[in-house]
């Protein structure tokens, strides 16, 4: 660490909980889907809105750096960082998200969201069928499905801008993937704060209440009809 740089928390258990989680889901969702695995499929799904859900509700009421209030700016503000990213060398540390991630990350959420709920009525033809298929129309589950088939390869697209930009971020300097492991980052000395962070039995309770909806409802169903 250079004299000028102090490492402080940025991110919570709960917030890199979340990110790793939604990874390991994702590659799993993908997995399944391929391998016609669609039990498991659906145990991933309803394990993926349960913790979408929580990272909305802890992106409204969670711990400053990972509330959305904290890390989207202004479009005068990104477009201003986007420039400067194109002449500081090394890169600014930002405290959290920067302008660009920031609104990234909200990206990711909104289309991992939709991609959820559209696997709600969605079906493939075969033996599976979402929970809210039977409500809707086949006109219009046909459109859901079409949705949850394609709108996928764009959460993949878009995950995979995301990683590249933040291992790009991490070799100039704003060390990214080591703060989400730690939850601390190196920043500069004028830019130290003091951010406020929820109690961690906040979270675990939320976590543990989220969690068990979803593995009540949807989870332990599943898993007894294999």
């Amino acid at each position: 660490m250079s004299d000028n740089k102090v490492k402080i928390k940025v991110w919570d258990v709960s917030t890199r909980f979340f990110h790793w989680s939604m990874i390991v889901l994702l590659a799993a969702l993908w997995w399944t889907a391929e391998e016609g695995e669609m039990e498991w499929h659906q145990m991933c799904a309803y394990t993926l809105g349960a913790i979408i859900l929580f990272r909305w509700f802890w992106g409204f009421f969670g711990s400053e750096s990972a509330r959305f209030s904290s890390f989207l700016k202004t479009p005068i503000q990104v477009l201003k960082y986007a420039r400067e990213q194109k002449t500081q060398k090394p890169l600014k540390t930002h405290i959290g998200h920067n302008p660009l991630g920031g609104y990234m990350v909200l990206f990711l959420l909104l289309l991992m969201s939709m991609q959820f709920v559209s696997g709600l009525f969605a079906t493939d033809d075969v033996f599976t069928e979402g929970p809210l298929y039977a409500s809707v129309s086949n006109e219009v589950a046909e459109i859901f499905t079409w949705i949850h088939r394609n709108l996928f390869y764009l959460v993949l697209g878009v995950a995979f801008i995301h990683v590249a930009a933040v291992i790009t971020h991490t070799i100039k300097g704003d060390k990214l993937i080591p703060a989400m492991f730690t939850g601390k980052k190196e920043v500069n000395v004028e830019d130290e704060k003091a951010l406020k962070f929820q109690p961690a039995i906040i979270s675990l309770v939320l976590w543990c209440v989220v969690l068990a909806i979803a593995g009540y409802y949807f989870v332990w169903p599943i898993w007894m009809s294999m």
